[in-house]
């Protein structure tokens, strides 16, 4: 069989991730490969360490992208972080606080749960208690925005317990960065990792992260080797680090990483608050639209995150269906529920370069066709109306 080259058809990408990517990202990755060790790219590197710590709100020296995806970023937290025996509070209220207790079982440490509902934030409260039970935790882990659910967790108010307590903190970001406020020195976070195919309007493939002075400390002075040998960062910060003289470690994704730069300029051309406050406006026009059919929001409205919407799916409606029409007849990617929310909701993502009037307006007008051919219970004929009026105020 003769295999030919690979078109892919134009989506439009709301579902959780990847997002739609930006053309001048898109003009980045094509331009001419260098050497990760090109004194180009190492001034390359640096401006990236920058427009990341402006992206993170954070004056960390040791800010940087892994060069894998959001997973890769979570895995490298925790494998400098936790040793053989540590104690890790670890908050669940979605799939990917589950993914957190798997990386501190498989570092040999000790998990306290810490469980709330899907679709609700973390909890302070059950957190202090969990402390308060456990005066041995040295970490505690907590997803800020939670992807499977559309919650978001107040990471200043968790960050502060775990300090209280005498714990380092471990944030997962992937959703939230861009995309929702997120001040990284201002709330003291120890560790912070995300991933580009969100809110940067970038590719999958690279995960940000940033450590401060305190998680540096605790790197630097492990009992135990760290178990990764690409994700320790004593040695990947030979590469990523402040000098200009860089020692090999890895061959970075070179190209990916032109796509990085041209997403975080961008963000620094439009500015930190007016990207927040872009995907604020935008999930209170597709709110409105979603609302106006007769559809519900999984989370309170104080908990939500504006970048990623779960909604239930009403009575008598398939699932697949309704997803795999929106894909075949609008070329329209939506999400479909993870875990115990699988077959119960739609995920809608407005995040990134995809976070934009144009795509709600079709969201809208395409959801309302496809749930009217299946006959769902839903208004039809006012989504579209309500989104406008929104976006015109």
């Amino acid at each position: 069989m003769a295999v030919k080259s690979f078109h892919p058809p134009q989506r439009i990408l709301m579902g959780p991730g990847p997002s739609d990517v930006s053309p001048r990202v898109l003009g980045a990755l094509a331009r001419p490969t260098i050497g990760h060790l090109d004194p180009m790219f190492v001034s390359l590197m640096d401006e990236m360490k920058e427009l990341l710590k402006y992206a993170f709100q954070t004056k960390n020296e040791l800010t940087m992208p892994v060069s894998a995806p959001g997973s890769a970023g979570m895995e490298t937290c925790f494998v400098n972080l936790i040793e053989p025996g540590d104690k890790v509070i670890v908050c669940q209220n979605g799939v990917f606080g589950g993914r957190m207790k798997e990386n501190v079982e498989r570092c040999g440490g000790i998990a306290v749960m810490v469980q709330d509902d899907w679709g609700r934030a973390v909890d302070p409260q059950k957190v202090e208690d969990a402390l308060k039970a456990n005066s041995d935790a040295k970490v505690v882990a907590f997803v800020h925005a939670e992807t499977s659910t559309g919650a978001m967790s107040d990471a200043k108010t968790l960050t502060a317990l775990a300090h209280k307590y005498g714990c380092l903190v471990i944030v997962d970001a992937v959703t939230s960065l861009a995309g929702s406020p997120l001040k990284v020195d201002e709330w003291e976070i120890d560790a912070i990792y995300s991933g580009t195919q969100k809110c940067l309007s970038c590719t999958p493939g690279l995960s940000p992260v940033s450590f401060s002075t305190r998680a540096l400390e605790k790197i630097k002075n492990r009992k135990h080797k760290v178990q990764s040998w690409f994700m320790d960062l004593n040695l990947v910060m030979s590469y990523w680090g402040g000098s200009a003289k860089r020692a090999y470690h890895h061959t970075a994704p070179i190209n990916a990483l032109y796509g990085l730069h041209e997403s975080l300029v961008m963000l620094q051309e439009e500015g930190l608050e007016n990207s927040w406050a872009r995907h604020t406006k935008n999930h209170l026009a597709l709110r409105a639209g979603l609302e106006a059919m007769g559809l519900k929001f999984v989370v309170p409205e104080s908990e939500r995150l504006p970048q990623l919407n779960a909604i239930s799916i009403p009575d008598g409606v398939d699932d697949a269906a309704v997803r795999s029409t929106l894909l075949n007849d609008y070329q329209l990617e939506i999400g479909a529920g993870l875990g115990v929310m699988a077959g119960k909701v739609w995920r809608f993502g407005l995040m990134g370069y995809a976070s934009n009037q144009s795509n709600i307006l079709i969201c809208l007008g395409a959801l309302d066709d496809v749930l009217g051919r299946l006959k769902a219970p839903v208004q039809h004929g006012v989504a579209v109306a309500a989104a406008q009026k929104v976006l015109a105020g």
